[in-house]
């Protein structure tokens, strides 16, 4: 029987391997452009920088925009509540421009902490103002006139007199592709429908191959005019390359320094009940020490939120140990359906996180999945 190509499933590349760099304020611009500059020089296809309540994601994007010649450039991601559509496509369309081509435009809806206690944003509704939002910053990065009557983006407002007006520089690239972080199943629905991209958070091979699933079953609902598929399946994973082997007990120490990292996520980002990534804990089969993460955390007793944390959660979500380890767990997240893998360096120097970017690398190279 033969197959258009709605029909098929799509043929995803070869892995590749990205820079996380969190927060740019975790540490001094120096020394982010280092492991900048070694992703890019070992291959690595993109960095990706995120915001939260302490630096902007696109300030350091730009900057690395002329400090750099061939590395993606992502935000990972822009908060949808704290900038108007029509910002976030010209910041979109600037970053494009001054790094000839190479932005990737990640977004999400933030929490309701963020959402409301910083930005002053009601969180209601996260899923349908995201899907608004998309299609008004792809209207506008289309150098459309920018009129949308939705529900929660109002472009002009009800009651104005003013046109609708069109972003007046044109984008190096017309398609700016647009990655969103999605965790539960509606919003990886909604990501399936309108994402060229997917950035993961806390998934493990199980949550990945899922998530490809319903990207795949979800093809037939693709609006018109973006990619057929979600083409790129980023998994973010904090990364621990050692010397030592892979027994219980090295790879529990190994999980040592993501701890601190992944309690605050756990414990702390949000209430007990509207904390996304305790609930990814608890879907991964961690519900009863997620919720001790989360009252340790919420009560200040952040060390022992930390030790609270079971290391097999850890190891579950992140790249730990020896590169034969290392490179193991990259050819699993292949099969899964991921197409990068975006790394996050734990280690206390530039120099030694810089040693493990090139572990990484390495591993890729020797498990056979590279692109």
């Amino acid at each position: 029987m033969a197959h258009g190509p709605s029909d098929l499933a799509p043929v995803r590349p070869g892995l590749r391997l990205a820079l996380n760099l969190a927060s740019w304020s975790t540490t001094s611009a120096a020394e982010q452009l280092s492991l900048v500059s070694a992703a890019e020089a070992l291959g690595y296809d993109a960095v990706w920088i995120a915001e939260a309540y302490g630096s902007d994601a696109v300030t350091p994007l730009a900057w690395l925009a002329g400090h750099t010649t061939r590395i993606g450039l992502g935000s990972g991601v822009m908060q949808v509540p704290a900038r108007s559509a029509a910002m976030t496509a010209m910041t979109a369309a600037t970053i494009d421009s001054l790094s000839d081509g190479r932005f990737r435009l990640g977004l999400g809806v933030s929490g309701p902490q963020v959402s409301e206690g910083w930005h002053g944003v009601m969180f209601g509704h996260p899923l349908a103002r995201l899907r608004e939002y998309v299609e008004a910053v792809r209207q506008a990065l289309a150098r459309a006139p920018l009129s949308y009557a939705g529900e929660h983006v109002r472009i002009p407002p009800p009651g104005s007199d003013a046109r609708a007006m069109s972003l007046a520089m044109r984008p190096v690239r017309e398609h700016v592709p647009v990655y969103l972080a999605a965790v539960g199943p509606r919003a990886l629905d909604l990501c399936a429908e309108i994402g060229d991209g997917w950035l993961s958070s806390f998934a493990d091979t199980t949550t990945v191959a899922e998530a490809v699933a319903r990207f795949d079953a979800g093809r037939a609902h693709r609006l018109p005019g973006i990619a057929a598929a979600v083409d790129d399946v980023v998994v973010g994973c904090p990364l621990v390359a050692t010397d030592g082997t892979d027994s219980a007990d090295d790879i529990a120490a190994a999980a040592d320094p993501v701890r601190d990292y992944a309690a605050l996520y756990v414990g702390g980002m949000g209430g007990r009940q509207d904390n996304v990534y305790a609930k990814i804990a608890a879907r991964l089969g961690y519900a009863t020490a997620a919720a001790t993460v989360q009252d340790l955390y919420l009560t200040r007793r952040r060390a022992e939120a930390a030790a609270a944390l079971p290391s097999e959660f850890i190891d579950r979500v992140s790249l730990l140990g020896p590169p034969q380890r290392i490179a193991q767990r990259l050819a699993e997240l292949s099969a899964a359906g991921a197409t990068t893998v975006s790394v996050m360096p734990f280690a206390p120097t530039v120099a030694a996180r810089v040693a493990m970017l090139e572990a990484a690398a390495e591993a890729l190279r020797t498990s056979g999945v590279g692109a």
